[in-house]
């Protein structure tokens, strides 16, 4: 590492905490990820689509990885930190201890995760009030968003709750303020899912109309008045105790967060694709679609003006890019889902069995099937009689109905590995195609988009990335670091740090 009179290498902590683990690695001053781990997070589902989490158990995942990741370096060298992570809802009270999110009264489970769909009746009622607001969701609030389940504790949990919450933070403004003690809130969070402007701040009407007027009376103080965009140092950095905690020194820069879909695309958008023959190469950065596929898929698409999508999040002004609108389309569980109808067919054990001793993942093993069974066709032909349409769990874009359900079409009484392995074709392609149905609608609302930059755990599957470039009919850009999401929240500290100006000149030194 050392040699002559080189400088002292610098490096960045990226945290990244995803629906079922946090996952940290250490990436250096050209953007190589030097290492990385990862570390379970405990998820409780007391009744059907309630989903909750411990901040405390995230909190402790976090140590455990970043301490893993700075094993054998000289902390002094360490610039900076940051966080991204899933856009759950974290509660506590005035002194920052957990409240429970639940009707047991459990406070270790103080977040209402972002899958969590409880708050049905309270989204309704806040779409019906057609506030000019939900302009900026794609003109129909998500229950995924944070105003419904806050309504939802104000009217399910108020003794053991609502009357006692002091803050309100959404799951990557948590871990920064856990860090430094400071209580601002990252632009991204709060515009994205938290109805606020970034160039008019919080709405007061909104509030009132949907019976949340308590935030207006203390001026925001439980939710956030105090707004910093992705990348800004937070307070005087890590403070000694959460220093202790993650085996890092106190004063570490640390950054305001972003929501782990947004670092994904941070991530990637902004790759230097020179050399590739690739269409996107002349153009701007405008014409790229950014996805983001693991448990869940988000489709990031930036502007220079603004452009409303019907069903498609945004535009989101400085939210993912400063100085771009976003406009974000999403298929919920996408991941999960393809889990789901793998696990729960009849031929899943001869699957395991045969994966396991072949010393491979059930979906290489499946990929491989795929081949064989496929003789003179292309494989995507497989599915020719059998259909599955996505929405197990509603659909977030562009229809934005999450009464809507799953399908399956054209089954047979067989049940045999040949059977799982083209329903987990369809179900991948009924992915991919959902991803052109959202790539449509905001060519249709003024995108232009002419290529696919995907990253996430699903990435990493090559039939998932075949069948996108194939129902798309459009170039799809894989990163060279896998760990698109790391690298996004690495960037964070490292603007934080101030060894880089901006996230574009970062970009220009590690994306390739």
């Amino acid at each position: 590492m050392s040699g002559g009179e080189q400088k002292p290498k610098r490096y960045y902590v990226g945290v990244d905490v995803g629906t079922g683990s946090v996952r940290a690695a250490l990436v250096d001053q050209s953007g190589v990820l030097l290492a990385f781990a990862d570390h379970p997070i405990e998820k409780w589902e007391p009744q059907f689509n309630h989903h909750e989490q411990s901040s405390e158990d995230i909190w402790a995942a976090c140590c455990v990885v970043t301490k893993k990741v700075v094993q054998g370096i000289d902390l002094n060298q360490i610039r900076g930190l940051g966080f991204d992570a899933t856009c759950s809802l974290v509660v506590l009270d005035k002194e920052f201890h957990p409240l429970p999110v639940n009707h047991e009264g459990d406070s270790r489970r103080n977040v209402i995760m972002w899958l969590d769909h409880r708050a049905v009746s309270q989204v309704n009622r806040i779409n019906e009030t057609k506030h000019s607001i939900l302009q900026y969701v794609g003109g129909v609030m998500s229950v995924e968003m944070q105003a419904p389940k806050l309504l939802w504790l104000k009217e399910n949990l108020r003794e053991t709750c609502w009357d006692k919450a002091g803050h309100f933070f959404d799951l990557p403004d948590f871990l920064s303020w856990k860090a430094t003690g400071v209580t601002a809130r990252s632009l991204c969070s709060l515009v994205c899912k938290w109805t606020y402007s970034a160039e008019k701040g919080w709405d007061d009407s909104f509030w009132k109309m949907v019976g949340l007027e308590d935030f207006v009376a203390d001026n925001y103080s439980k939710i956030g008045n105090q707004v910093l965009p992705p990348g800004a140092s937070l307070g005087n950095g890590l403070t000694p105790e959460a220093a202790r905690d993650l085996g890092l020194l106190p004063g570490i820069a640390v950054a305001a967060s972003l929501i782990d879909a947004h670092a994904g695309g941070l991530g990637v958008i902004g790759a230097d694709v020179r050399g590739h023959g690739l269409v996107c190469e002349g153009q701007p950065v405008t014409s790229r679609l950014a996805v983001i596929c693991g448990t869940s898929s988000c489709h990031m698409g930036i502007s220079k003006d603004p452009i409303f999508v019907p069903g498609v999040w945004g535009p989101y002004f400085s939210a993912m890019v400063p100085g771009f609108w976003l406009n974000e389309g999403g298929q919920s569980v996408t991941g999960k889902l393809i889990d789901h109808m793998v696990q729960g067919h009849a031929a899943f054990p001869e699957l395991q069995a045969k994966a396991t001793a072949r010393c491979q993942s059930v979906y290489a093993y499946l990929n491989s099937h795929l081949d064989l069974i496929k003789k003179a066709q292309p494989v995507g032909f497989l599915t020719v009689d059998l259909h599955v349409w996505p929405d197990f769990h509603g659909n977030r874009s562009p229809l934005a109905d999450l009464t809507l359900k799953g399908m399956v079409t054209g089954l047979t009484l067989s049940q045999d590995l040949d059977d799982l392995a083209i329903l987990y074709l369809a179900t991948v392609q009924a992915i991919a195609l959902g991803t052109r149905f959202i790539k449509e609608a905001m060519e249709a609302a003024g995108h232009s988009i002419s290529t696919l930059f995907l990253c996430g755990g699903l990435s990493k599957n090559p039939l998932f990335v075949q069948m996108h470039a194939d129902i798309t009919g459009m170039p799809v850009v894989l990163s060279q670091e896998v760990e698109s999401v790391l690298v996004g929240a690495a960037i964070l500290g490292a603007c934080a740090s101030g060894d880089f100006a901006s996230v574009q000149v970062c970009w220009g030194r590690w994306i390739a």
